[in-house]
């Protein structure tokens, strides 16, 4: 077969269909889409004008999603039925892809509000200290071990991360510790008990705590970990004030960290206690 008028170069397809000339010859190799005719004295790739019909339907379904793999299957035979099969099939993948994508829009919104909520209690002028009625809570946990520093604290969030993940649990894209009310009496603010995940509809797991709804005192603390000490006084000190009893251990979540800044004097913990009126 000899090029004539009827043929198309490589570059004259790739410039019609915008697309590379590296993807036609990635094509080639794969076979998926091999050239009509090739030049056996350069190696130059030529396609038909028939064959541009096959380039637009290959790469319609990449668009729509199919793997290369199944387009090349796809195109070996097909007809009505098994186009508007494939089809359908294709349907259920986008909509379980588009429900994934809605979920971590969620997630991403949610910490885009605790940000800026953040910043707002943070703002010069403004004590940091607040009464919230906190609504109910998931939380995926587990256990920091001894001598629980900022390693064993790291290592049981680094955990909490894989564990999640490998149970497809619906995590926020946040992380946080609970640190028992008598550490932190005695005056050993960062020894945590646990690390946690905030979460969504876990169902039963014998990781997840569920924390009641209820009235809890809460403080922005502004600063590296390690200098937590002096809010947790305040917060301590202004329930005293309100006639506040502190009835929980601590949760502290983490709005502005490691993940949204470089610096740690940036960083933002929200501490929180459930309290009640002193009787």
């Amino acid at each position: 077969m000899k090029k004539n008028e009827n043929l198309f170069s490589i570059g004259e397809v790739a410039k019609y269909q915008n697309i590379s000339k590296q993807t036609l010859i990635f094509y080639d190799k794969v076979g998926l889409f091999r050239p009509a005719w090739v030049d056996p004295e350069n190696g130059y790739r030529y396609y038909s004008a028939s064959q541009l019909d096959d380039l637009d339907t290959i790469l319609i379904m990449k668009q729509i999603g199919f793997s290369l793999q199944e387009i090349k299957d796809h195109m070996q035979h097909y007809d009505l039925d098994s186009s508007l099969a494939m089809l359908h099939r294709q349907l259920d993948v986008i909509d379980q892809k588009v429900a994934g994508l809605r979920m971590i829009r969620s997630r991403v919104q949610n910490r885009c509000d605790q940000m800026e909520a953040a910043r707002t209690h943070c703002a010069p002028g403004r004590p940091g200290i607040e009464l919230e009625d906190a609504p109910e809570q998931e939380l995926f946990c587990l256990p920091v071990a001894a001598p629980y520093t900022m390693r064993e604290i790291s290592i049981a969030t680094k955990q909490c991360f894989a564990q999640a993940a490998a149970g497809a649990l619906p995590v926020f894209f946040q992380c946080g510790v609970v640190v028992p009310l008598e550490k932190i009496r005695a005056g050993r603010y960062t020894e945590a008990s646990l690390a946690f995940l905030p979460v969504e509809r876990a169902g039963r797991d014998s990781r997840v705590r569920r924390l009641p709804a209820g009235r809890r005192a809460c403080i922005y603390h502004v600063g590296d970990y390690l200098s937590v000490g002096r809010s947790y006084e305040a917060l301590l000190a202004w329930c005293r004030e309100q006639k506040l009893q502190v009835c929980s251990d601590s949760y502290e979540f983490c709005i502005n960290d490691y993940l949204t800044t470089h610096d740690e004097r940036e960083y933002i913990t929200k501490i929180a206690f459930y309290v009640k009126e002193q009787a």
